[in-house]
């Protein structure tokens, strides 16, 4: 419910920021994408949905458990292919994974618990690319927001700490850190380093296809849609709207006033098609296999025996 209204409150705040727009401008602006800057928009979905997969191969090393690459690949996919456009993908994502994890051993806790890991280094990686953006180009968030640069940059230095800490008790083998229900227990070193590379890397594969569908005339650079995009996001997951729908387009639409309004929505289709809706057909289909080979296998009578 929280999510249907997201994307009604959002569609409609849309809808008074691009009256006047019409289907024939967006659709002149994807037709002006290069093949070159497609293929660019395909390997950076590609680099997003690899650290995806490494999100979870990771999250297994912390628990012990060592599973084939491919495997992991096409739980990963199918898991955050779902999740994404169902929305609240703490729950959705915990189902896919426990089907398909539980038939390798793990069990439902472990799932749990791989499952917190994989959110968290996200939002490590978030914390991370958001902290140097802030520092960097504090301007940003005065895009969306009546803030200083000052301000900008101590909440950049504050998530930069947030992460710094979090290496250092790492590192220093601390004990679980716990804040009232939340217990944040530290890892090994050198699973934190992996969720310091893989996080970003796969935030900017996703930022990649954005950047990339824009055109180059007007474009505020790179850093600039990073930071726009982990504004985006991050308000999308919090809302729970399936797909981030409505709220990814107004946060952009809001922050880059200086682009045509059709290029980005036409950016931002372009980054459905290949991050969401491909992947989810995909993933439909995985899943069908998936229970399918599943239900062969418990009706078997060979199997049984």
């Amino acid at each position: 419910m929280i999510g249907v209204a997201a994307v009604v409150f959002s569609l409609w705040l849309l809808f008074r920021e691009v009256r006047g727009l019409s289907f024939t401008d967006v659709e002149a602006s994807i037709l002006a994408i290069s093949s070159g800057r497609w293929m660019l928009a395909i390997l950076s979905t590609l680099v997003a949905y690899m650290a995806l997969a490494w999100y979870d191969r990771i999250a297994l090393s912390h628990l012990g458990f060592k599973l084939p690459w491919g495997f992991i690949s096409a739980v990963s996919f199918t898991t955050y292919a779902l999740s994404h456009n169902i929305g609240m993908s703490m729950f959705s994502g915990a189902m896919v994974r426990y089907r398909a994890y539980s038939t390798k051993g793990l069990t439902l806790s472990e799932v749990g618990v791989l499952v917190a890991f994989c959110s968290f280094t996200f939002a490590l990686g978030t914390a991370l690319l958001g902290g140097l953006v802030f520092v960097i180009e504090p301007n940003i968030l005065a895009r969306l927001f009546h803030l200083s640069d000052t301000s900008v940059r101590l909440i950049g230095c504050g998530l930069l700490a947030f992460v710094a800490l979090y290496v250092i008790g790492s590192a220093l083998n601390l004990r679980p850190l716990q804040i009232g229900t939340f217990k944040l227990v530290y890892p090994r070193l050198n699973i934190t380093m992996r969720q310091l590379i893989a996080g970003p890397l796969e935030l900017l594969g996703a930022a990649g296809i954005i950047y990339c569908a824009l055109p180059v005339t007007d474009n505020p650079g790179f850093l600039i849609i990073l930071g726009v995009f982990l504004a985006s996001f991050s308000a999308a997951l919090l809302s729970h709207a399936p797909g981030g729908l409505g709220v990814l387009e107004l946060v952009f639409v809001t922050a880059l006033p200086d682009i045509a309004k059709a290029d980005i929505l036409a950016a931002l289709l372009v980054f459905r098609l290949l991050y969401l809706i491909a992947p989810l057909a995909f993933g439909i289909i995985a899943v069908i296999l998936f229970e399918r080979s599943r239900l062969a296998k418990a009706t078997d009578p060979k199997a049984a025996g």
